[in-house]
């Protein structure tokens, strides 16, 4: 895999080079650069099937040296400092990070999920799903949804609810449509926590702006799309405070 390395700090640009080459020897690191500008060249120049890339550079942030290309041939991993609000980014866009100080556990997971066949359709939706999530433009944030035929990109106020069953997960769309994915629900909840999403119970993460009634008898809660959804014993105070804070 060609690799090319795209970081302003010199000690971290070689620890990636120098763990790539003690623990990933299937990766040939063709060039390394230190800003957007010599980024953006050090790409066209060289090709690469998977670029390291830093958040930020002296001459701007990696998002805006993606912002350079309208297609992406290339698998990205993003290097950052834990900044919260990028973070959230890379994960509901599920766009691959790694954290600053590098350990080689975190490098060689990231380089064998980058191994992993994905379709040049996929990339370019995973990442045009971040540089929409990541600007301060009031964009509506979105997710890319997988499913064996196609790849969906949903805005978040799109969906009502999530409901799983063993290791699918449904989603639950308010003009009625429905997607089936093979992905944890946890996943979902820890990417949407921020995003006035609720677990209510073990099986069903609900977006709170489509719910209509919590039904204190039976203990579930009606949605604005006439569904019920259980809340588990142990969720239903949190789940009434949260309905008497609005």
């Amino acid at each position: 895999m060609k690799v090319v390395i795209i970081d302003d700090e010199k000690n971290n640009s070689e620890l990636v080079s120098n763990l790539l080459g003690m623990f990933c020897k299937e990766v040939e690191v063709l060039a390394i650069a230190d800003s957007v500008q010599s980024g953006y060249q050090a790409i066209i120049d060289n090709k690469p099937e998977l670029v390291f890339l830093d958040v930020q550079m002296p001459d701007g942030t990696g998002f805006d040296l993606l912002q350079c290309f309208d297609n992406y041939d290339f698998k990205v991993i993003f290097i950052t400092a834990y900044q919260e609000y990028a973070i959230e980014a890379f994960k509901v866009s599920a766009v691959d990070y790694i954290l600053k100080p590098l350990s080689p556990q975190s490098l060689i997971a990231a380089v064998k999920k980058a191994e992993q066949a994905i379709s040049s359709t996929e990339i370019n939706q995973k990442i045009k799903n971040l540089l929409s999530n990541v600007s301060e433009s009031g964009q509506e944030k979105k997710v890319v949804l997988k499913t064996m035929e196609r790849i969906y990109s949903v805005g978040i106020q799109e969906i009502v609810r999530f409901e799983s069953e063993g290791s699918y997960t449904t989603v639950f769309l308010k003009d009625g449509k429905k997607i089936v994915v093979s992905r944890l629900i946890k996943e979902f909840d820890e990417m949407l926590c921020n995003d006035n999403f609720t677990r209510v119970h073990q099986s069903h993460l609900i977006n709170m702006d489509y719910l209509f009634c919590f039904e204190k008898t039976d203990n579930q809660i009606m949605m604005k799309d006439n569904s019920l959804i259980p809340v588990s014993s142990r969720k239903k105070e949190y789940v009434l405070g949260l309905i008497n804070a609005i």
